[in-house]
């Protein structure tokens, strides 16, 4: 079947979602956080787009990115390519660790703008990773209250104050745009979870989970599920397939 295309941007500004092979889990440790970032400034001055908004999850990325220059296509292959080649050795792999084709939606209005920079910086306190936009270290949301180069504010800020910035975000809201579904009710955010798989397996990464015997994964992903974690999350944090901890 033909790949649908994609649909055009009037303004050039796109909301952009880099999920994880599987929606397994490729940010491990801050320094893949920061790195990330870093490759992030580094193609914004070789492509020349505007960055109005990231966050980086465990196992995805949303950005808010604005063409000028690079087609979008080129943009995101350079912001991949550089990224995967340094993870890759790193960690000691090979091959793609973002799902093949990114997903991303045009943004042409004011409105739908605010509301998807909104959603982005809110998804860490969604997701019960922190309590407050501002908690968290890997979005794009404190550059807003504290300069950052990286970060192209003025559009925002001339849609609305700081103050009502602030407040905006502090909204309780059923927003919902690019994502991964939850289709199980989780109890347990990442953070937690990766802290119990460490310490029932030993592992840091998924790279040492994978190395392990089969019939050792099967019976961490049995112990795993007996420990509060879903099946979708033993799925990320460990690389193994969701049929593969059902059957454990």
């Amino acid at each position: 079947m033909a790949r649908q295309k994609r649909l055009m941007s009037e303004t050039g500004i796109y909301h952009i979602m880099l999920s994880g092979i599987n929606k397994q889990q490729v940010f491990h440790d801050t320094d893949d956080y920061q790195k990330f970032i870093s490759i992030l400034g580094i193609c914004k001055g070789i492509s020349g787009f505007k960055i109005h908004a990231y966050c980086i999850m465990n196992n995805h990325v949303h950005l808010l990115i604005q063409t000028e220059v690079e087609p979008l296509d080129i943009a995101l292959k350079r912001i991949g390519n550089r990224f995967v080649y340094w993870y890759n050795i790193k960690y000691k792999r090979s091959g793609n660790i973002f799902q093949g084709r990114y997903k991303s939606i045009p943004v042409n209005d004011d409105q739908y703008f605010v509301s998807v920079l909104r959603y982005i910086h809110q998804n860490p306190v969604k997701a019960g990773i922190v309590k407050k936009c501002e908690d968290y270290q890997f979005s794009s949301y404190n550059a807003y209250l504290h300069t950052a180069p990286l970060v192209d504010t003025e559009f925002t800020l001339s849609l609305m104050s700081i103050d009502e910035f602030k407040r905006y975000h502090g909204e309780a809201n059923t927003d919902y745009h690019l994502d991964i579904p939850e289709t199980e009710t989780i109890h347990l955010n990442d953070d937690e979870a990766m802290r119990i798989v460490e310490e029932c397996t030993k592992c840091k990464n998924i790279y040492d989970f994978q190395k392990m015997p089969r019939d050792m994964q099967f019976a961490y992903a049995h112990l795993l599920k007996g420990k509060g974690l879903s099946i979708r999350q033993i799925s990320r944090l460990t690389g193994l397939s969701r049929g593969f901890v059902e059957r454990s």
